[in-house]
């Protein structure tokens, strides 16, 4: 998506992703990605997540990527904070604490940064990007982080002739294809809740799983 329609989405509060408590699946799951104490878990397209507050709650520090700066004060003011900042050519970075959010472009944050992080959570991010841009995510982003990097990735599965996204759906085989390559893929759980998304329903949504995955960048 061009970055005008998510800039308007916060500018018009139409948040439906946020969630108002850290991500239950994460929660249940983390443990399986083995991330070592105080590493850091890069959080990208991060929203106002509490995803953030959560993984600073446990020792690690935490690096996110966000377009919009209402996103960004808001997830702030939500911790009572107020963060330091300064320009930098991927973006501003805004860091009180373990946190540190880089308000700019997700493509064009800097490598050695990325390099930097031993984990990643994907819950919104790679679901909020239509097919061309997936490509792009999975082959500039994903390719900078290190070796040994390991994370979850949550996406939504549903037939696309039925609601346009985003979110989109991103199926099993468009994952591997994407990341298999370079990283070991595994799926912890696939989880039907179309029951619990009415929205989906109202627009027409006859099927709706969630699927999590584990992923593990290889080495060279």
């Amino acid at each position: 998506m061009e970055p005008g329609f998510w800039l308007e989405r916060w500018r018009e509060a139409r948040t439906g992703f946020h969630q108002d408590a850290p991500t239950p699946l994460m929660l249940k799951h983390w443990h399986a990605v083995g991330a070592p104490p105080a590493s850091r878990v890069f959080v990208p397209l991060c929203g106002k997540s509490l995803d953030m507050a959560w993984f600073a709650s446990q020792g690690h520090r935490v690096l996110g990527a966000e377009l919009s700066p209402l996103a960004v004060s808001q997830f702030f003011a939500g911790q009572g904070v107020e963060p330091t900042r300064r320009t930098a050519t991927d973006g501003i970075h805004h860091v009180a604490g373990p946190i540190e959010i880089v308000q700019g472009d997700v493509f064009a944050l800097d490598a050695d940064a990325l390099a930097g992080c031993a984990a990643v959570f994907d819950r919104a991010a790679i679901i909020a990007l239509p097919p061309p841009m997936r490509e792009r995510y999975a082959r500039e982003v994903y390719a900078r982080l290190p070796a040994g990097c390991r994370g979850l990735l949550i996406t939504l599965e549903y037939p696309q002739h039925e609601k346009s996204g985003p979110p989109f759906s991103v199926g099993e085989d468009e994952i591997r294809r994407l990341f298999a390559r370079d990283w070991d893929v595994a799926v912890l759980e696939r989880r039907e809740i179309l029951a619990q998304q009415p929205g989906f329903r109202d627009e027409g949504v006859t099927a709706l799983q969630t699927v999590v995955y584990r992923l593990e960048r290889r080495g060279p």
